[in-house]
């Protein structure tokens, strides 16, 4: 009987931790991931391991473009040892406020949905080492500061494990 008390109760610890993206929904200024990111935004960044080493730094170059319920972002980065990669998503609004965007790494579709100031955007990616790749899933946890400032949270999962995850700053131009 103590121990389900105590599963119980680890249950409902674990639970009200939780990040549930309603919870923001009353905080302002009001996300709007289409109007943020058209024209140029500035970004930069790290990467850490399980242990919470930094593992890469980088910056990234934004251009976005909106036509109808289409953003087209163009991710041009610059990591610390020199690689330049560039990614585009292009992000479709859903007439339920939701989004779905694809990218050339990202495999199958990710899906984003906001709150307040808050956007949650989930998806699984191709993660390229030396000569071999491996999927992880991303779980990205954006939030507007102000009109030109949002930073970016990242948890990179495998097997529903933490790996790693990516801090992230954007500055609206």
């Amino acid at each position: 009987m103590v121990k389900q008390f105590l599963v119980v109760l680890l249950l409902a610890f674990v639970a009200g931790c939780s990040n549930d993206l309603e919870d923001y929904k009353e905080v302002s200024p009001q996300f709007n991931l289409f109007q943020y990111f058209e024209g140029k935004t500035l970004a930069w960044g790290m990467v850490q391991d399980y242990s919470e080493q930094q593992t890469r730094r980088f910056e990234v170059v934004i251009k976005g473009s909106v036509e109808d319920n289409v953003l087209t972002l163009t991710e041009d980065f610059l990591f610390a040892d020199g690689e330049v990669t560039q990614r585009i998503w292009v992000i479709e609004r859903l007439d339920n406020g939701e989004y779905i965007g694809r990218a050339d790494d990202i495999i199958g579709v990710a899906t984003g949905k906001e709150s307040g100031n808050a956007l949650q955007w989930q998806y699984d990616f191709e993660l390229v080492m030396d000569d071999s790749s491996v999927v992880v899933s991303f779980d990205d946890w954006m939030y507007r500061q102000d009109e030109k400032h949002v930073f970016n949270l990242t948890k990179i999962k495998k097997f529903g494990v933490e790996v790693g995850q990516i801090t992230l700053f954007f500055q609206k131009q």
